[in-house]
């Protein structure tokens, strides 16, 4: 959460202020051991009761406003998006008068169903530190057992620990940043910082070492097209988690992954494609799976959007932001195409989508008041819902599926749409009444020069 927090803020804004973050580590110090202190006459229950508080409000404010979106399939994650909130939520405050069992087998589970995934991908995809990765998850192994049983602590006691382990862990991310960005030249990006190296994916991270000059004039929206497995395959038998995520198999039997890729039209398509067809037989494929270079192929970058159409077929998903910065995309792109060689699990289609993406929203919330930022992003469950995204790439690999959940998750962070919340609660009161308050205001648009930079909005 931290470091995506700090990606969206971005190192300009906290270059400066690099000590008011130390500062704030210290507070998530502080906090955490007040925590741990407190919680050990087993009546501790603040710091859940504020999260809990945290989730119903978003979720509540989630359900008011989801009516407000176009289309139904939108329409009906953001409802799904809020009662899981909103469930969770109450759940949360409800702990420990009744819940604290039930609790800490919810978080119990949790650990076990992620240190098993990073255990089972790491082991497969092999890719630079895998074995860390594979440590990770034996430790949240442990964890799982550690809170989904009595022993050592009372069920009580378990879920107040792990929000502070949690506070703990934040603070020394933020730390180590702030120390990393003291020492950060100023035209260099924040993704270069060690914390964001695991994978190798950020070595293209954007120099800019001269700001002012021109550049080339762009048209609308940066789009991110993505081609699910499923909506880019005639699929007969559907298995949802392993076709939206990994991959289907069609009715010949061969394996779709799928394909994401970036446009910014006219002249800018990021699009990563082996330059042969690589076969995925069902025998071969956890083989092909294996980040490492005795799989790289050679690549080809595809011309445009229109190309990968007609010859093979429209994206089914597309996500649109009018936020980014093209500066830092373009910087991007002139780096990473220098280098065609093609991974299937560590420099994919679905890699350098993901990498172009938070290079063009680095920054994109910067504001005058950057720790005021990071606090309030670290208290947004969306944050938390695309550092969870970013974690999974991490250690499997980026798929078309994940870059689809990643990008509406960050359009969701940088870009709160609909319209601003009195018009999204009228537009809802609107319909439930048949249309009697009168219409909704039309969303607003952006009436600056589309060939210039996007400048962030300051609060």
């Amino acid at each position: 959460m931290v470091k995506l927090a700090f990606l969206l803020v971005g190192a300009r804004a906290l270059r400066d202020r690099w000590w008011v973050l130390t500062l704030l580590a210290a507070a998530l110090f502080l906090v955490a051991s007040l925590i741990l202190i407190d919680a050990m006459d087993g009546t501790m229950s603040v710091a859940t009761q504020v999260f809990g508080g945290v989730f119903v409000f978003e979720g509540l404010l989630g359900l008011l406003t989801a009516f407000a979106f176009s289309g139904a399939r939108s329409r009906v994650l953001a409802l799904g998006r809020a009662a899981a909130l909103i469930f969770l939520g109450t759940f949360i405050l409800d702990y420990p008068s009744r819940n604290g069992m039930a609790l800490s087998l919810l978080f119990g589970a949790a650990f076990l169903v992620d240190g098993t995934a990073r255990i089972v991908t790491a082991a497969v995809v092999r890719f630079r530190l895998w074995r860390a990765t594979v440590a990770v998850g034996v430790v949240e192994l442990f964890l799982a057992l550690f809170i989904g049983s009595r022993w050592p602590l009372a069920h009580e006691l378990k879920v107040p620990l792990a929000v502070a382990v949690l506070l703990l862990m934040s603070g020394w991310i933020m730390l180590r940043a702030s120390l990393m960005l003291r020492a950060l030249l100023a035209e260099v990006a924040i993704l270069s910082l060690p914390i964001y190296g695991g994978r190798d994916w950020y070595d293209n991270a954007p120099v800019i070492a001269d700001d002012t000059a021109p550049l080339p004039p762009w048209e609308g929206p940066m789009i991110v097209h993505v081609w699910t497995p499923t909506g880019s395959a005639d699929v007969r038998n559907h298995h949802p988690v392993i076709d939206r995520y990994i991959a289907a198999v069609d009715r010949s039997g061969a394996i779709s992954t799928g394909h994401a890729s970036l446009e910014l039209k006219p002249d800018l398509y990021i699009s990563h494609y082996p330059a042969e067809e690589i076969e995925h037989p069902p025998a071969e494929f956890a083989r092909l799976l294996r980040a490492t270079s005795e799989n790289d192929v050679k690549g080809r970058f595809q011309p445009s959007y229109a190309y990968e159409c007609a010859n093979w077929c429209e994206a089914d998903q597309k996500v649109e932001f009018t936020r980014f910065d093209a500066r830092r995309l373009m910087a991007f792109w002139a780096g990473y195409r220098q280098v065609d060689t093609y991974n299937l699990t560590d420099r994919n289609c679905s890699v350098v989508v993901a990498a172009a993406l938070d290079s063009a929203l680095e920054g994109s919330l910067a504001t005058r008041m950057p720790w005021v930022r990071v606090a309030t992003l670290m208290f947004n469950p969306d944050v938390w819902a695309a550092a969870y995204i970013r974690s999974r790439a991490e250690a499997m690999s980026w798929t078309p599926g994940l870059v689809l959940d990643y990008a509406l998750t960050m359009k969701r962070i940088v870009q709160p749409a609909p319209p601003p919340f009195a018009d999204r609660l009228k537009d809802f009161l609107r319909r439930v009444t048949g249309g009697r308050t009168g219409a909704a205001p039309p969303a607003r648009q952006s009436t600056k020069d589309a060939s210039k930079p996007a400048e962030p909005v300051h609060p």
